[in-house]
């Protein structure tokens, strides 16, 4: 079984989370290495569900603060195991995971080992499955199995903002749009009626879409909606009887998960279009006094701005709740599930010393 150092500097920790395997699904290694070394320390309680693991301090503190990061990855691409480039303050760690979200996860481990007394009873949590559907989702579990586990005052993602504070989240939704067709020999074409052809439309929609700009308490959400995935036909000789396109919206948090179906199925009209998974959006919340201190308290020391964060990530389960929460990690978001993504080393040391001083000052 893989261990890690807790007390080892952060470039090294960051990188033995990125070389273990953690692809969605194949989180079963890094969740052992992690629950075995957050058990090591006496100030934590450690609990386990499945791959998720969670540690809590017990100091009597009248708050309670919830870090969460995500294990898992999105598939490898030829960049693990990973490489350092540069030496110094432009040193640059390259890899599937430095962003999306080793770097973040780091951080969190070395301040559960090191923080005995910090003034925010903290409950840390690492959880699989996130970058895939939401039903699997290991936070998601969570919430569902042990609820107390995760209960708090103020919530954390340790997702990448590049040292700036990334407000709320926008909503997801995966649908298909569904085309039928008739099948026949290619070398008689006419008999049938092709389902791929009749992609064009759907994809010609979609060409011609421009997505919104939608502003949320004062924070400007970017819209997208994009034909992801398409399959269709059984052989090279017959012509298709279906055609399948299925499209990612990412909507303002100022719309339900009814309202961004709906939107979809507007632009569709037409089409059979069937919804296969979906997941509200979180409204910024940094109105909250919590959210206020914690704001003054990291960009105090990262010097970033608050902003909007486009993808989705887990503050919407917290929002749920009824718990302020909020996006702060080191790594630059735009390079999460690329190729050459790469987090630049100083990031995640500032990362580090900016939650340390919220959680001790």
């Amino acid at each position: 079984m893989a261990t890690l150092d807790l007390g080892t500097d952060l470039l090294s920790l960051t990188r033995a989370l990125c070389d273990l395997p953690s692809v969605s699904g194949d989180e079963r290694a890094i969740a052992d290495a992690v629950e075995g070394a957050l058990t090591r320390y006496a100030h934590l309680e450690v609990l386990r569900d499945g791959d998720a693991v969670v540690a809590r301090t017990h100091t009597g503190r009248p708050s309670r603060v919830v870090i969460a990061g995500h294990l898992d990855t999105v598939p490898i691409a030829d960049n693990l195991p990973t490489r350092l480039i540069g030496e110094g303050a432009l040193a640059e760690l390259w890899g599937r995971g430095t962003v999306d979200m080793k770097a973040g996860v780091a951080v969190q481990l070395a301040l559960a080992a090191e923080l005995t007394e910090p003034t925010h009873d903290v409950t840390w949590v690492f959880y699989d499955h996130e970058e895939v559907a939401a039903d699997l989702n290991g936070l998601g579990r969570l919430v569902r199995n042990h609820p107390d586990w995760v209960a708090g005052d103020f919530a954390v993602l340790c997702e990448p903002t590049n040292g700036g504070l990334e407000g709320g989240c926008n909503g997801t939704l995966r649908a298909e749009v569904r085309l039928a067709g008739v099948a026949a020999h290619s070398a008689r074409a006419w008999m049938g009626r092709n389902a791929i052809h009749a992609a064009g439309e759907v994809l010609r929609r979609l060409e011609a879409y421009t997505p919104a700009e939608v502003e949320v308490d004062g924070l400007v959400y970017r819209e997208s909606l994009n034909a992801v995935l398409i399959s269709g036909g059984t052989a090279a000789n017959v012509i298709p009887d279906a055609c399948v396109v299925t499209v990612n919206y990412r909507f303002a948090p100022s719309a339900s998960v009814e309202q961004a179906t709906e939107h979809v199925r507007e632009l569709f009209d037409g089409f059979d279009v069937v919804l296969t998974d979906a997941a509200p959006g979180a409204r910024p919340g940094l109105d909250d006094p919590a959210a206020q201190d914690f704001a003054r308290a990291v960009l105090g020391v990262t010097g970033g701005v608050p902003a909007a964060k486009y993808g989705w990530t887990d503050v919407a389960r917290f929002s749920e709740l009824g718990v302020p929460a909020v996006n702060f990690g080191p790594g630059d978001p735009l390079l999460a599930h690329k190729d050459d993504e790469h987090c630049p080393v100083g990031q995640i040391t500032l990362a580090h010393a900016a939650l340390r001083a919220w959680l001790t000052s």
